[in-house]
């Protein structure tokens, strides 16, 4: 599946309310679009590395056709905090300027819970469960799911924790085929089909130049000691065969 040469670039004009989950401080910010977007800042504790991961692993689960809202790159002037009372908010913003990461707002979208009586669909359940184990995402478990509902779809979101190896340093020879044990706590296992059959529809979507052209959606200025072809080379080895993910999924379904 071809993707976008550039994520689409909006300005924003007004910051409108924190949203504060998790560590990281995100808001939702109107743009000069006139669209909302819940925006992941530069200058929070994270750093842009979480970026990375966000734009990385939302744009290749787009890619193999799974639901993820827009991702936009959201220009942000330290003016714009100068409206703000709180002073932390005010700091972030200022240590926000230029280049930000906006996530499509789903107004009246409700946080995803096996507690709601909704049946995901099996086949798209093994489909996240496999992103999530190619891409070492530690955070979708039942207590933060990152899942939303919107209009009778489950909508994926909050890949910042996503190659968390990245925070000291990725190393693909050494680093593509270590284990991923938490892919054992994914909230969506006890209700996934076959990760194997979920593998055979996606892994032949995937090649290098696919990789390669998702890391380059990524401002140059997000990468830290790791330049956009590390990414691509520890993930296009992660999916060599034997690909030990799939079967780790496979072991963790059978016993959720």
């Amino acid at each position: 599946m071809s993707i976008a040469t550039a994520l689409r670039r909006v300005s924003a004009t007004r910051y409108a309310t924190p949203l504060r989950e998790g560590g990281s401080l995100p808001g939702l910010v109107e743009a000069d679009d006139s669209g909302l977007y819940v925006t992941k800042f530069r200058g929070a504790g994270q750093g842009p590395l979480a970026l990375v991961a966000e734009v990385i692993v939302g744009e290749l689960a787009r890619a193999v056709g799974l639901p993820v809202p827009e991702q936009v790159i959201v220009a942000i002037d330290p003016a714009l905090g100068l409206a703000e009372p709180d002073p932390e908010i005010q700091d972030l913003i200022v240590a926000s300027s230029g280049e930000n990461l906006g996530v499509d707002f789903l107004p009246g979208a409700a946080g995803y819970s096996a507690a709601l009586g909704w049946t995901p669909d099996p086949l798209l359940a093994a489909e996240v469960v496999w992103l999530d184990a190619l891409a070492t995402n530690v955070d979708r478990t039942a207590r933060n799911p990152n899942l939303l509902l919107w209009h009778d779809q489950l909508w994926l979101i909050d890949h910042g924790a996503t190659l968390y190896l990245q925070h000291r340093g990725l190393r693909p020879v050494e680093q593509a085929s270590r284990p991923f044990p938490q892919i054992a706590e994914h909230v969506l296992l006890a209700a996934a089909g076959s990760i194997t059959a979920a593998d055979e529809r996606l892994a032949p979507q995937i090649d290098r130049a696919l990789l390669a052209s998702i890391a380059d959606l990524v401002p140059a200025d997000w990468f830290g000691a790791d330049p956009a072809q590390t990414y691509v080379e520890y993930l296009a080895r992660r999916l060599e065969p034997p690909r030990h993910f799939v079967q780790e999924a496979e072991d963790a379904r059978a016993s959720a």
